[in-house]
């Protein structure tokens, strides 16, 4: 194992330690003393149009961060990556959710612990193919000989919010009539809502578990099951016998698992089973068998565009240098904020109703890779590490937390996204309203930046204490990201963009990115609970005062 390099060490690390101790950000003057600043910022990352310069830092900053990632060795842990070397220190894996989108016949080929991973990922998206062909067509039929209309995701974690987010963003590409629902929570109200209204005979279930052991994800296959055994009896078909149900469960539940005896144990029918392998990890699956809902329900094609908007972000961080390697400066300049300026939390403003669960999606991608005290080594880190991510659509937050973002004590650092052409253009009184909200989108970053004087509110008539009420201070770090429309490709990028600015700051930190073990206590100590939760005094005894007494006001007050 290569030890992690101490940030802190760097000579880059003095170097930016030097540079804030007599920083003063000043977005107004940079502005008017710099035309060209714009254009320096501004960067092409395959469909994206990237714009840095209402961001708090000067061309020394920004050659400083460069030097801190050559020191820290980004570029050398990427292709250590790319390689299949086992950087999943702690679970002695390597991590190739890049290889999910190598476009066929890529060279050189890939070849990791004596396995062809690009003949394994073709493999399976060829089945991929194949079966959401059949549905689509209709050639795939529930058990009394009517076609899907409605798909159901059963997941959790990485299982969930990838394929919920893009079948969300890509909701106008859903245009073969099979509608796709998605269930996560253990808390079954989450299962009642999406099964109402479905129709058992058209209705298929795809249980996501790569171990097919995960508490939630199974507990609502089994819910799913039983409701489709009770809606077919109550239809009249025949589900009387172990092998009329099993029947059922073989024309209406698929799998995305590679566990084949739970699989088949269950009822599913092992052919119809998608599998993906332990280098890829939860968050970084949506381009895996994970995403078959939306080759189902967006269309095949649209899921191999959707690869190969991944695999263009890939290139570019692969070929493009670290000055002007978009994916790398954004991670750079998260470090600046977090380890320099103070920052806790950062804000992504999608102005795309489409992406309105994209920040969703991050929280697990940015805070369970970077969520971490311990390096690689395990050793202790050396600075403090991840952001909170956090955000809303457009217009929406605007109306909500903005007002904290402009006015308040907390520097926030927020990536705003937009598109310039939208699904649905609309009209009102011959007013193009994409146009409105996008003048909202500009406004916004405008005034971040730039802020308004005590003097320009004084000149607009304002007197008294209310002038610093009405005045901003400006200087409110943004970057903004704009696509021509969301396509399939452009989501894509996106989400590879901070799969790639979260890799970035994970080898600054010298941490790895790619276990989780912080999500696996609570799980424990769940199990032991709930036999106290159902009755068990012996195991109330063992629970801590305020545990035991949460417990008992439950069973008090359970119907």
């Amino acid at each position: 194992m290569t030890a992690p390099i101490d940030p802190t060490s760097t000579s880059a690390w003095s170097e930016l330690e030097a540079l804030r101790a007599s920083f003063t950000p000043d977005l107004r003057g940079w502005f008017a003393s710099d035309a060209t600043r714009v254009d320096r910022m501004s960067l092409p990352l395959a469909d994206l149009h990237v714009d840095l310069s209402k961001n708090l830092v000067t061309d020394e900053i920004l050659a400083s961060l460069v030097r801190l990632a050559e020191e820290t060795g980004v570029a050398d842990r990427y292709q250590a990556m790319l390689a299949g070397e086992h950087i999943n220190t702690t679970e002695d894996r390597a991590v190739l959710h890049t290889a999910l989108r190598r476009p066929a016949g890529a060279t050189p080929p890939l070849t990791v612990d004596g396995q062809d991973v690009d003949l394994d990922v073709q493999e399976v998206l060829g089945r991929i193919d194949a079966f959401a062909a059949r549905v689509r067509s209709g050639e795939w039929k529930g058990v009394t000989g009517k076609t899907v209309t409605h798909i159901v995701n059963i997941g959790i974690g990485g299982s969930d919010l990838g394929p919920v987010m893009v079948y969300e963003a890509l909701e106008p590409y859903a245009t073969a009539g099979i509608e796709a629902r998605f269930v996560s929570n253990i808390d079954p109200t989450d299962m009642g809502q999406k099964l109402k209204g479905l129709d058992p005979e058209t209705t298929l279930f795809i249980v996501a578990s790569k171990t097919f052991t995960t508490l939630e994800t199974l507990t609502n296959a089994r819910l799913a099951r039983d409701w489709l055994w009770t809606a077919l009896g109550e239809a009249g078909v025949p589900v009387g016998t172990d092998a009329e149900r099993d029947d059922a469960v073989a024309h209406h539940f698929v799998a995305v698992s590679t566990a084949l005896d739970k699989v088949a144990a269950f009822g599913i029918d092992t052919a119809n089973a998608f599998g993906f392998w332990d280098w890829v990890g939860g968050r970084y699956s949506v381009d895996s068998a994970i995403g078959l809902s939306l080759a189902i329900s967006l269309g095949p094609d649209v899921f191999r565009d959707l690869l190969a908007g991944f695999h263009a972000v890939d290139v570019h961080v692969a070929e493009t240098p670290l000055e002007q390697n978009v994916p790398v400066l954004m991670g750079l300049l998260n470090v600046w904020y977090c380890n320099f300026l103070g920052s806790q939390s950062h804000a992504v403003l999608p102005y795309a109703q489409q992406l309105h669960r994209f920040p969703a999606y991050l929280q697990q991608l940015t805070m369970e890779s970077n969520g971490k005290s311990v390096r690689w080594d395990g050793t202790p880190v050396t600075t403090d590490t991840g952001e909170i991510f956090w955000g809303e659509p457009g217009t929406n937050g605007q109306h909500a937390f903005y007002q904290l973002i402009h006015q308040g004590t907390r520097l926030i650092p927020a990536d705003f996204i937009a598109v310039v052409n939208p699904a649905y253009p609309l009209e009102d009184g011959g007013r193009d309203v994409h146009g409105l909200f996008l003048a909202n989108f500009l406004a916004q970053t405008k005034a971040l930046a730039f802020g308004k004087t005590a003097e320009e509110v004084e000149a607009e008539g304002t007197t008294g204490a209310l002038v610093p009420a009405r005045t901003f201070a400006g200087n409110k770090p943004t970057t903004s990201i704009f696509a021509p429309s969301l396509t399939p490709a452009v989501v894509g990028q996106l989400i590879a963009l901070y799969e790639h600015i979260t890799f970035t700051q994970s080898v600054v930190w010298g941490i790895n990115a790619f276990d989780q073990w912080g999500v696996e206590l609570g799980k424990k100590l769940a199990l032991e609970i709930a036999p106290a939760i159902e009755g068990d005094d012996d195991a109330l005894a063992t629970q801590d005062a305020s545990t035991q007494a949460l417990i008992e006001y439950y069973r008090a007050n359970r119907a």
